[in-house]
C-alpha cells in the first residue's frame, strides 16, 4: 500500500519518535496528534483522556498511528495512575476509532497500540496471538484497549493492533532505566531470573509498524516480539557481555515489591510470548538475538 499523510498519536514517545523519524525520512507526511494548540498544519489538537479529538485534522489521512499512553513503568501504580494508564488508552483510542469512522473518507488503516500484557503470567508456557488473554490489571486493559478500536472496524477500516514487549531502546522504555544501571556496573538479574522476558529492538518495532501500515490485508492482533524470549538471566548475562560490566547485584523479589508495589507483578512475571502472525506475514527480523538487539541501541 502506498502511503502519504499518516497520522501519529504518541509522535513524542520512545516508539511514536523513532516511528515518525522514519516515515519523514522516506517522504511521508506526518501528522502528529498534540494536547496543546496546533503550530502549524503538521499537527492536531487532541484531548484522550477527555476522548476529544480535531475530527477535521485527520482529513486526507492515509493511516492513523496510536501509541499514546500514559507510561506502565513510569511510576508506582496508585489507584489514581492506574486510572491514567487505563483512561489515556482506552480513552484516547475510543476518540480517535470514533474521529476515523467520522470521516467522509477515512484512512485505510488504523494501527492501534495494544502490549504482550494482554496474556498476562505464562510462566514457561509459550503464548501467540491464538493465546487467551490472561487475568489481571495489564490483561484486562489490553482486552479494553483493542476493543476501543470497535468504531474504526466497524467502518470498514482495516485495523491492527501491536502487541509490543519490552523494546530494547535507550531514549525511554524499561531499557532507558536499565543501560545506565549496566553502564554504572550496578546490573543484575531481577528475582530468581527465570521469567522470561520477550523483547525487540526499537529498530524492528518500528520496522514492523511500517509493515502492518504498508501490507494490505494484515489485521487483528500481531505480537511484536522478536522470535526467542529469554529468561531475565539470559538477557542480565547479555548486557554484561555486550557493556563489558559486571552483573553481580540481584534485587531480590521482595525488596522489588516493597519498592514497585503492583508494578512489580510486570517486572518478576513471565512473559513467553512468540511473534506467530507477523513471522507468518513474511516479516523478517533485522536483530532477532538479544546481544544484536543491545549493540543497536
Amino acid at each position: 500500500m502506498q502511503l502519504s499523510r499518516i497520522a501519529v498519536a504518541g509522535a513524542s514517545g520512545l516508539i511514536g519518535s523513532a516511528l515518525t523519524r522514519s516515515l519523514t525520512a522516506d517522504g511521508h507526511e506526518v501528522v502528529r496528534l498534540v494536547r496543546r494548540e496546533p503550530k502549524d498544519g503538521t499537527e492536531v489538537r487532541w484531548d484522550p483522556e477527555a476522548g476529544r479529538v480535531d475530527t477535521a485534522g485527520l482529513a486526507g489521512c492515509d493511516a492513523v498511528v496510536n501509541l499514546a499512553g500514559a507510561g506502565v513503568g513510569s511510576r508506582r501504580w496508585t489507584d489514581a495512575y492506574k486510572k491514567r494508564i487505563h483512561d489515556s488508552r482506552v480513552n484516547g483510542t475510543t476518540a480517535l476509532a470514533k474521529a476515523v469512522a467520522a470521516l467522509d473518507e477515512p484512512p485505510r488503516v488504523f494501527v492501534n497500540g495494544s502490549a504482550m500484557g494482554y496474556y498476562g503470567e505464562t510462566g514457561d508456557r509459550i503464548v501467540d496471538e491464538n493465546s487467551p488473554a490472561g487475568q489481571g490489571f495489564l490483561p484486562e486493559l489490553c482486552v479494553e484497549w483493542e476493543g476501543a478500536a470497535a468504531p474504526a472496524q466497524q467502518a470498514g477500516v482495516r485495523t491492527a493492533f501491536t502487541r509490543t514487549g519490552l523494546v530494547v531502546g535507550r531514549g525511554g522504555g524499561a531499557w532507558g532505566k536499565l543501560f545506565p544501571l549496566f553502564q554504572a556496573g550496578l546490573g543484575g538479574r531481577m528475582g530468581d531470573g527465570r521469567q522470561y522476558w520477550s523483547f525487540i529492538a526499537l529498530h524492528d518495532e518500528v520496522a514492523a509498524i511500517r509493515h502492518l501500515l504498508e501490507t494490505d490485508g494484515l489485521s487483528g492482533p500481531f505480537n511484536l516480539t522478536a522470535p526467542q524470549p529469554l529468561t531475565n538471566r539470559e538477557i542480565t548475562e547479555a548486557m554484561g557481555r555486550v557493556l563489558h560490566r559486571p552483573t553481580l547485584f540481584a534485587v531480590p523479589a521482595p525488596v522489588l515489591r516493597a519498592v514497585l508495589g503492583e508494578m512489580a507483578g510486570d517486572v518478576l512475571g513471565s512473559a513467553r510470548v512468540r511473534p506467530t502472525r507477523l513471522l507468518e506475514s513474511g516479516f523478517t527480523f533485522a536483530f532477532p538475538d538479544i546481544e544484536g538487539a543491545i549493540r543497536a541501541a
